[in-house]
């Protein structure tokens, strides 16, 4: 549906099509398949980050969510927030591309 799509739409449109493929019928993902989606999807920026305070709270908050599973919409703001954080941004930031 996006193949001519901008490289950033289908950036999103893969995010959305990975929390999907994982998700229940719901549309939810427990703590634990989330965390495992993180890890197997998302290890790149993740990795470093495991002993780091902010990393932690953030994993934290999401042990502590009442429901025991999040929505895609709390998916997209955990990636947001990890990719902020993550060492791998720094060096992203420096790559210089030309089209």
């Amino acid at each position: 549906a996006l193949g001519k799509g901008s490289d950033l739409e289908k950036a999103f449109a893969t995010a959305a099509l990975v929390y999907n493929n994982s998700a229940d019928p719901e549309g939810k993902l427990s703590k634990a398949e989330t965390k495992n989606l993180l890890q197997t999807q998302f290890g790149r920026f993740i990795r470093g980050q495991e002993n780091k305070p902010k990393y932690q709270e953030i994993i934290s908050a999401l042990d502590e969510d009442l429901e025991n599973k999040i929505d895609f919409e709390d998916f997209m703001i955990l990636l947001v927030s990890l990719t902020l954080m993550s060492d791998l941004l720094h060096e992203i930031k420096n790559v210089k591309t030309t089209k």
